[in-house]
């Protein structure tokens, strides 16, 4: 299980460091065409999701592999999920079916990873 769950950190991870990258890094404009739902959050707010992105993506490797507070790991999974409930409810106000799927889908991962790393499989 402690290795499914490297997997699935180091999937995550990678999802939402380059999520947070592209957020952080290209202008509003820029995201329009790929991600329509920036139209409804100032520039400032996408600029923080995807710093909040960018942080939780290293948070879920960052300290397990380094031995350094390795309880940040669960806490960033856990703030991953609430980042993405948060995602589903504005693709549900969007009436965006399938961004709800994708939300949902991320977030079971991150739940898992939270309870694996808080529970049984914890440093």
């Amino acid at each position: 299980m402690n290795v499914f769950l490297w997997i699935v950190q180091a999937i995550l991870a990678a999802m939402f460091v380059m999520s947070g990258l592209m957020k952080s890094t290209q202008p509003k404009e820029k995201l329009a065409p790929k991600l329509p739902w920036v139209e409804d959050f100032s520039a400032g707010t996408v600029r923080f999701i995807g710093v909040v992105e960018l942080l939780g993506g290293l948070g879920l490797i960052l300290p397990a592999a380094t031995g350094i507070a390795p309880i940040l790991t669960p806490i960033a999974a856990t703030g991953l999920a609430v980042v993405m409930v948060l995602a589903a409810a504005t693709h549900i106000r969007r009436k965006e079916p399938s961004g709800v799927a994708f939300n949902a889908a991320v977030f079971a991962l991150a739940v898992v990873v939270a309870w694996g790393r808080f529970g049984p499989y914890g440093w």
